[in-house]
């Protein structure tokens, strides 16, 4: 194993299957990073989502996908442009990761870092009581995505990290990450599907950094057509937008999808549509 990817499995402590499953997948997310920073990409993107807000303030979650907008927007861009230099990089480390970019009319540009899962996990270490029963095709996918085309009234800043070696990133401010935070929670479109995670985030932030940038807020909400032309995004609108929110929600099943990415569950149990309404009156703006 690396001696730096060693170093950072120390911090997790893996036992079972997902544990390493989580551990694993982390570490590939701050290896890839180091790629992207190396490949120039954090000149023009900036990274945000709850991806970010776990590497970068320590969310209490683990996080599946990467996040990251242009700095301004630009239909040209190509994630793919970026895919040989990321797998180079990961190479280095060990890891046979292969980036496959993903095509849509529209203006979010995506791909997928896939490795094999038994491959992957033998080289973090894992022991046979995990590996055991495994299919050796197995595989597993880290999604990237980029908006080529976001809405204005944002700030970044230089983040530092330390590992796998130091590097520097450009990513969202925090209340510029809590708007994309807020409009996920309001806005994101999933059927009858409640992305959970949405809501342990914002509780997160509501604990921690409450202060939401609400004119970039009203930015994204109006570029997804939830904010109307000619109407402004105050403060009492908003409260309103998320009791209308939290009255839809289904307590159950946010819980179910949030549940896999915890390693503490026992946090869910004060959740209840009475817990959000009260927590919601620590919101700042700045």
């Amino acid at each position: 194993m690396n001696p730096a990817i060693s170093r950072m499995l120390e911090k997790y402590s893996p036992g079972t299957y997902d544990e390493f499953d989580n551990a694993l997948r982390e570490i590939i997310q701050q290896a890839a990073l180091f790629g992207l920073w190396r490949s120039k990409f954090f000149e023009r993107a900036a990274f945000y989502g709850g991806t970010a807000l776990r590497i970068l303030y320590g969310l209490d979650r683990f996080s599946e996908d990467m996040d990251f907008s242009l700095k301004a927007p630009d239909p040209s861009f190509r994630l793919e442009e970026y895919g040989e230099y990321l797998c180079r990089e990961l190479s280095s480390f060990g890891f046979e990761i292969e980036m496959l970019s993903r095509r849509k009319n529209t203006e979010i540009e995506s791909a997928f870092l896939k490795g094999n899962t038994l491959t992957h996990l033998l080289l973090v270490g894992a022991p046979e009581s995990v590996t055991n029963g495994l299919h050796p095709d197995r595989t597993f996918k880290i999604k990237l995505e980029v908006d080529t085309d976001p809405p204005g009234g944002f700030s970044t800043e230089s983040k530092y990290l330390l590992r796998p070696v130091p590097f520097s990133i450009i990513s969202y401010q925090l209340p510029d990450m809590f708007a994309g935070k807020l409009h996920a929670v309001l806005c994101r479109k999933w059927k009858n599907r409640v992305k959970g995670r949405d809501w342990y985030d914002m509780v997160w932030y509501l604990a921690n950094h409450p202060e939401v940038r609400i004119s970039h807020l009203s930015e994204k909400m109006r570029q997804s057509g939830d904010l109307p032309a000619g109407i402004a995004l105050t403060p009492k609108l908003l409260f309103e937008h998320l009791e209308q929110a939290i009255e839809n929600l289904s307590v159950e099943q946010a819980k179910a999808d949030v549940l896999p990415f915890l390693e503490n569950p026992a946090v869910l149990d004060v959740w209840s549509k009475k817990f959000f309404r009260e927590v919601i009156s620590e919101l700042r703006f700045v």
